[in-house]
């Protein structure tokens, strides 16, 4: 079985910026394409980044697009979420996803493991 955990959440002011973590831990013998998703109170799930496998290819959402950045780290399966110029409307529960098979994840239906999420406030 493969464990996704994120880290990085918090309370921050308009204009801040956070950074994200997720690691993959439990049978990771191979490198997934792992993507972030949002849920705000009252709303449904939304994709917010993806990166494929090698990290060669990266895509976020247009409602982020100049302001948040997604990238791999050195571990096989871990990946970051760089948020910056934080929005109230950013405020969220966010979710790291993974994916065995699929080149990037981009919808909820591509992801094979999903972590517990960590909440992101931003207060205006």
């Amino acid at each position: 079985q493969v464990q996704l955990e994120e880290s990085g959440g918090g309370l921050v002011q308009t204009g801040a910026s956070l950074r994200l973590s997720c690691a993959a831990s439990g049978r990771t013998g191979i490198r997934f394409a792992m993507g972030w998703f949002r849920q705000a109170p009252g709303k449904e799930r939304e994709f917010v980044g993806t990166i494929s496998k090698i990290g060669d290819t990266t895509s976020v959402s247009d409602s982020v697009k100049g302001r948040f950045t997604i990238s791999r780290g050195n571990a096989k399966n871990m990946v970051y979420l760089q948020m910056n110029n934080l929005q109230p409307e950013d405020t969220a529960v966010y979710f790291c996803a993974a994916g065995r098979f699929s080149l990037y994840i981009r919808s909820q239906s591509e992801a094979d493991y999903w972590g517990q999420g960590t909440q992101v406030t931003v207060s205006s």
